[in-house]
């Protein structure tokens, strides 16, 4: 089922139990019941309520985005990492610069083709990335400079690696969800508790006011799919994606 679909579907679930709850209060309110004596108090803690969520529903679309967007920096500081590791031994010896960039290629051949899908179906990285990432430390770490040339070479190279290796770490981190369960418990609440208080104002059952009691419920529903959406950065919405990868290694099958 695609992303657009689900939202349709929540946002016209929304919109059908608002107006199914408002018709049935409608039918069983007194006859003498006048929606215009609503008590002062009552739409002050409405305003009050509304405008307490709607601040909460900022924070964690800004939160959930900005997870996005550093999940995607680690993304990039890792190819970027791996990029320079290609290229800064070529001042090593042909089969010690061959070995290294092989061993480059290979992790990143699977990054972008295997673990890639790992993350996005199962939330994690795969095992054999984490062996393929030992083999280019290996070969990095456990070779021996013969020119002072190499020498100069040989540190910037480790601190390539560790950089990678960070950031490798940063985006295994980043692959579930970065909202945790007792934050979506205060999120449903509170569109419950925000939808249930414009029944509190004593609604009645003209067409201008079911359509705006709709569409406001639909409204909560949509920012709450948004965030839903935007919450696990690899797999959902718009995702951090393999392009970094991808563009500084387009000698690879992507």
């Amino acid at each position: 089922m695609s992303d657009w679909l689900v939202l349709a579907l929540a946002m016209a679930a929304a919109c059908v139990v608002v107006l199914i709850v408002a018709l049935v209060r409608h039918r069983r309110a007194p006859e003498d019941e006048d929606p215009s004596e609503t008590p002062d108090v009552i739409e002050y803690m409405t305003m009050m309520i509304g405008v307490v969520y709607a601040i909460v529903l900022g924070l964690a679309i800004a939160g959930v985005w900005e997870a996005r967007g550093a999940a995607q920096d680690h993304v990039q500081a890792e190819a970027q990492a791996l990029h320079e590791i290609s290229e800064r031994v070529r001042v090593y010896p042909p089969d010690v610069r061959d070995r290294i960039r092989g061993d480059v290629n290979a992790y990143v051949g699977h990054v972008v083709t295997k673990e890639w899908k790992t993350m996005a179906e199962d939330g994690h990285v795969t095992a054999r990335g984490g062996r393929l990432f030992d083999r280019i430390r290996q070969d990095v770490t456990d070779y021996q400079p013969k020119t002072d040339f190499e020498a100069q070479a040989y540190q910037p190279l480790v601190d390539q690696v560790t950089a990678a290796d960070t950031a490798r770490a940063s985006r295994a981190d980043s692959t579930g969800a970065t909202m945790p369960g007792v934050v979506w418990f205060g999120l449903i609440t509170g569109a419950v508790v925000t939808v249930g208080m414009v029944f509190a104002l004593q609604i009645r059952r003209t067409t201008r006011e079911l359509i705006l009691a709709g569409l406001f419920s639909a409204l909560i529903a949509f920012l709450l799919f948004l965030i839903w959406d935007f919450d696990a950065p690899y797999s959902r919405g718009i995702t951090a994606s393999a392009e970094p990868f991808t563009a500084l290694f387009p000698h690879l099958p992507g």
